[in-house]
């Protein structure tokens, strides 16, 4: 049996920074979120702001586990 040590380290690095980026990501929503309750002084569009980009972390961190699990079901 010959392992392909190359293959594997490839995938070990793709997999690592596919996770630190999408934990980084949803860390990025939390904050928006956390900013959002902060904001009443900015007035509605901060608020706004915040809960977009908030929303838009979440959907980006969705789609990613998405398609992972998408990847593990058709293999």
């Amino acid at each position: 049996m010959k392992i392909n040590w190359q293959a594997l380290g490839s995938t070990f690095g793709v997999s690592l920074l596919i996770t630190v980026g999408v934990v980084a990501v949803f860390c990025l929503g939390i904050s928006a979120l956390s900013r959002r309750e902060t904001a009443v002084a900015g007035g509605p569009a901060a608020r706004g702001a915040a809960l977009a980009l908030a929303t838009l972390c979440f959907a980006a961190c969705l789609a990613a586990v998405g398609y992972g699990l998408s990847l593990i079901a058709l293999a």
